[in-house]
């Protein structure tokens, strides 16, 4: 059997019949080869992601008794390696604070931005304002007229640089895995006569103005109200625990200090405590985040 080397790899040459069989040893590492050097010549992404708890707690998964193995920063940045990322993110924090506090915060120069706010807002009752706020930069009154102080910022440090919004996930009872003092009800009512949906349309009309694109995770299926928990677990009226599953867990008391923590491992499903992502949840964040970054062709 002849063998000859072409570029490296070693083809052999069958001879049967009248016919020609080509055999390629190295072909397997040839298609290796293509998208690792496609990786190489892809330059550095410097990406700061600016949010609140759901951003924070990427590097702080302590605060989630490790419920939490791995947040949307690692999760994006392990599948697209060349993105490098800042976590301004804010446990607690509004638009309307992260706006405040703007000049103060560190945040800087980047080729990538994302803005990962608004569910704090909601249960604040800031008001989530008009696309005529954004336009007509009138302060941190209400939401709308933050995000202006937060892209100003943002185009004073790159005039070039990619932003994309993230909407507000839906959100269901809350309750403080390490204080379960700190609860909140769900987006499945009004806070203030506002719904949460309110201000993740602000995010889309901002974005559709602006013409920037925008992770809407408030409308993602996967993430809806109901595929928050598969279950909260709570006293009946005889005092022993049952698991509701929602919407029949709206309006059963909750007592803090008195009863066990509503929502076990086994109750997470998007979410471990009604309001921040589990690593399931976390994944189709990722997922939705990747897909968007890969459209930038950053």
């Amino acid at each position: 059997m002849p063998a000859f080397n072409y570029f490296g790899p070693t083809i052999y040459i069958l001879m049967q019949k009248g016919k020609i069989t080509f055999l390629k040893r190295c072909s397997l590492l040839i298609f290796i080869a293509i998208p690792l050097l496609s990786l190489i010549n892809q330059k550095e992404i410097t990406w700061v992601a600016i949010g609140d708890s759901i951003t924070y707690l990427n590097d702080h998964r302590d605060e989630t008794k490790n419920r939490v193995k791995k947040g949307y920063l690692t999760g994006v940045t392990e599948a697209l390696p060349y993105i490098k990322y800042i976590n301004q993110g804010h446990n607690g924090w509004t638009v309307q604070g992260i706006a405040r506090e703007i000049e103060n915060l560190g945040i800087v120069k980047a080729d990538l931005y994302t803005i990962f706010l608004g569910t704090n807002d909601w249960w604040a009752g800031i008001p989530a304002g008009t696309l005529n706020d954004y336009k007509n930069d009138t302060g941190i009154g209400t939401s709308s007229g933050a995000y202006r102080k937060i892209i100003n910022k943002i185009r004073s440090l790159n005039p070039t640089a990619k932003i994309v919004l993230i909407t507000p996930m839906q959100r269901n009872d809350f309750v403080y895995i390490n204080a379960p003092n700190n609860n909140a009800y769900g987006s499945y009512k009004d806070k203030n006569g506002q719904s949460l949906a309110s201000f993740a349309e602000a995010v889309l009309a901002i974005g559709k103005y602006e013409n920037l694109p925008v992770v809407d995770l408030y409308h993602n299926k996967d993430l809806s109200i109901k595929n928050t928990i598969k279950f909260k677990r709570l006293k009946d009226n005889t005092g022993h625990y049952k698991n509701y599953k929602y919407p029949a867990s709206i309006g059963i008391p909750f007592n803090p200090g008195i009863d066990d923590y509503p929502y076990p491992i086994e109750a997470q499903n998007m979410t471990f405590d009604g309001l921040h992502p589990s690593d399931r949840g976390y994944k189709v964040i990722t997922k939705a985040i990747v897909a968007l970054f890969k459209e930038l062709k950053l």
